[in-house]
């Protein structure tokens, strides 16, 4: 590890990994919460190559590193083993908005095992194309054992998700997969078939339930819950509160074994005569009515999902969607959500393809020809952030050619019958269980119009070579061009103040970047210069920018304000987004922030401030997009 050797210097002087109670990053900051501060050795820690300097402030203990603050954070989390299962400053997530907490909540959850899941869902697809062209018969051991490669985390999806939630959810990830076991459990499965029902509960309704079993009196409606994602992921959530519950309350002497005791003997008794039937039912009324949103006009929804997929992507929407898939798969059998946004993919390989053709920068060039093969593969981040979207005219070929394709597998009534990869590992996923038909055919013909599309007219209509300085090069996720003179405006309403008078020492001393400091009046934040959202820090108080230029600017709203979570600070824009000068970033509550006792004074510095001469704006008062800052490289 590049800094490993800092990080154990860190850990050796905040007091030990013993004296660590945790420890998160922000844009500029390590965060720790210490047991006891007094152990910390502060001065050393100041003194030491790497940091900028130590901050002690609302119960943190926070030492300054600067933009490479998360590589150094990776090390220290490695070096002194802490939890690093929530995402970076967890605790802002759990209270921020109902819809971020929820993208956040699914992403937890599925992320961990969807590359084991796409790669069962391909061999499962292999396996069927193999069958209908003749490579394998259904019948022969071979099929059977591909078979039950492929179809393993399907049927015991529930264990995989009783792990992954309940961890995501704060609990003991082995409760979940006890939980779910019971669930699949073999012999509870097998009880409606080996008998008439006691009697039927919800007679006549669309709910109705035979009852085989019950538990103390108490009806037990038996479901399926093999292939099942709602069910389990609803009772991890309440095994995780039930969970801390018991941890609170039973003697630490039998902590070990009576928590996941008495939370075993609620949950589950629970799940199976409440928790599993409503989540089952509402499974099922989800996926009906994504299929008869569907059956409405299945050409209009596959232009939109096509169309908009790479936006959502962006923006982090899409994990709305993917559970939805899931549930499909695992309640139906087929689904056609994921099987609308196929073409996606292939548009932008068409879209780069001409790029690589066309380009005579040779910086595009290099990049064009991964890009292009990591998007026939259904890996689409290098050519969107890398290529399509700095040249701009590309990405918007490939929403439209991605749309017309998408509307064309509505025409054709393709779906998907497992989950599988994306790009041309999803070809087998259309497979139908009764042989190759229309589903599989369409999709192939929609994928081929949809890249060829994308590339007649990126290559004709893209303004490819309109000017030479367009190319760009490799810089982490943003995209830059050779460096040159700019002028930053003001990205706020308010009052311009020396960056050496504000409280926050970090920043005051310069050692952040060059610039200045202002307090606002208004509170809007809106972009000073034009160029790629290259950080944007998950509480939304702080947004850097890499300019066409080459020049990083940071903008930190308030002091301490990561403190807030998030609350008050609305963000416009995601990291990896293009922005124009002017264009609205974030929001934020200037009056609600200052009640809560934050200081609003905003830096605006220049991070690779060594790389230029910067002249600071003469002004007492300034309005936004009013000059700022010039930078001219050295």
């Amino acid at each position: 590890m590049k800094y490993e050797q800092l990080a154990k210097d860190i850990i050796a002087n905040v007091g030990g990994k013993e004296n660590v109670n945790s420890v998160v990053h922000c844009i500029t900051r390590l965060r720790f919460k210490l047991k006891d501060e007094k152990k910390a050795n502060t001065d050393v820690l100041k003194n030491m190559d790497g940091v900028v300097t130590v901050m002690k402030s609302g119960g943190q203990y926070q030492v300054v590193i600067g933009n490479h603050v998360p590589d150094v954070y990776k090390s220290v989390v490695a070096v002194g083993g802490f939890d690093s299962a929530q995402p970076v400053e967890a605790d802002s997530g759990e209270k921020g908005s109902l819809f971020n907490r929820f993208i956040d909540m699914i992403s937890g959850i599925f992320t961990p095992i969807l590359g084991v899941l796409a790669a069962s869902g391909m061999i499962k697809g292999f396996n069927a194309l193999f069958v209908a062209i003749g490579w394998l018969d259904e019948q022969g051991g071979t099929y059977e054992i591909l078979n039950a490669i492929g179809d393993a985390l399907f049927y015991f999806l529930p264990i995989l998700l009783g792990y992954t939630a309940m961890k995501k959810f704060g609990g003991t990830p082995f409760l979940g997969m006890v939980i779910a076991m019971a669930l699949v459990y073999p012999a509870l499965e097998a009880i409606p078939n080996a008998g008439e029902p006691l009697y039927t509960l919800f007679a006549g309704s669309m709910f109705e339930s035979p009852v085989y079993i019950e538990f103390f009196g108490i009806p037990v409606i038996l479901m399926t819950y093999s292939m099942s994602v709602i069910p389990i992921i609803l009772s991890a959530f309440f095994a995780a509160k039930l969970e801390r519950f018991f941890a609170r309350v039973i003697p630490d002497v039998v902590k070990m074994f009576l928590v996941p005791m008495f939370t075993l003997l609620i949950i589950i008794p629970l799940t199976f005569i409440i928790i599993g039937p409503i989540a089952t039912w509402a499974s099922q009324l989800l996926g009906q009515a994504t299929i008869w949103v569907y059956d409405l006009s299945p050409i209009i929804a596959g232009a939109f999902l096509g169309g908009f997929w790479l936006v959502f992507v962006m923006f982090g929407l899409h994990w709305g969607l993917v559970p939805i898939g899931i549930n499909n798969f695992t309640s139906q059998g087929w689904d056609p959500i994921l099987a609308l946004i196929f073409v996606h993919s292939f548009a932008l390989a068409g879209a780069i393809l001409a790029v690589w053709i066309k380009t005579k920068n040779s910086n595009t060039k290099t990049l064009s020809a991964p890009a292009l093969i990591s998007s026939i593969f259904g890996v689409t981040e290098p050519a969107m952030y890398g290529i399509a979207l700095p040249l701009k005219k590309p990405f918007i070929f490939t929403l439209i050619s991605s749309a017309i394709g998408g509307a064309m597998l509505g025409f054709f009534g393709s779906v998907g019958y497992v989950m599988g990869g994306l790009g041309i590992f999803q070809i087998p996923s259309f497979i139908s269980p009764d042989g190759i038909d229309m589903s599989l055919i369409g999709a192939i013909i929609a994928a081929v119009v949809g890249l060829v599309l994308a590339f007649v007219l990126t290559f004709f209509f893209g303004g490819i070579n309109k000017n030479q300085d367009e190319a760009p090069t490799e810089k982490g996720n943003t995209t830059i061009t050779n460096r040159k003179s700019e002028s930053i405006v003001s990205p706020l309403n308010g009052e311009v103040k020396n960056l050496a008078d504000i409280q926050d020492a970090a920043f005051a001393s310069g050692a952040l970047g060059k610039g200045v400091a202002i307090e606002p009046t208004e509170g809007k934040l809106f972009a000073p210069v034009s160029g790629t959202v290259s950080a944007l820090f998950p509480t939304n108080h702080a947004i850097g920018i890499t300019t066409d230029g080459g020049a990083e600017i940071l903008v930190h709203i308030g002091m301490d304000t990561v403190q807030l979570e998030g609350k008050y600070f609305t963000a416009h824009t995601t990291q990896g987004n293009r922005v124009e000068k002017g264009q609205l970033l974030i929001e934020f509550d200037a009056n609600a922030i200052k009640e809560a006792g934050f200081a609003l004074t905003t830096p605006v510095v220049v991070t690779n401030q060594y790389d230029y001469e910067i002249t600071l704006v003469e002004a007492d008062k300034i309005q936004s997009q009013d000059p700022l800052l010039e930078v001219i490289p050295k």
